[in-house]
């Protein structure tokens, strides 16, 4: 029996948000099976390769706000996928948060 490991379900769940849309850092962490571990799944994408094809800039903050320490490369990359980000880093979740 093949047992997946907890970060093969964080890159499954994280592969799996559509251009166009963000996750909460909480929200990925409760697709993935697991609630309130939000800060797990910050550390997990820090240590993600810089040459990732996973979609890691599609996840924010519960407030809304970019809070990566690459902030200016998720802000272009998310402004690529058609998301608007205002000036302070902030992007609507009502309008953009997948369901």
């Amino acid at each position: 029996m093949h047992t997946v490991s907890p970060q093969q379900r964080l890159y499954t769940a994280l592969a799996a948000i559509p251009a166009g849309s963000v996750v909460t850092y909480g929200q990925l962490a409760e697709l993935c099976g697991w609630p309130r571990r939000a800060r797990w799944v910050g550390q997990q994408l820090k240590q993600l390769p810089a040459d990732t094809t996973l979609p890691w800039h599609r996840v924010i903050n519960a407030a809304g706000h970019i809070s990566s320490p690459k902030a200016d490369e998720q802000r272009r990359r998310l402004q690529v996928d058609g998301v608007e980000v205002a000036d302070n880093g902030r992007i609507d979740l009502k309008r953009y948060q997948w369901r």
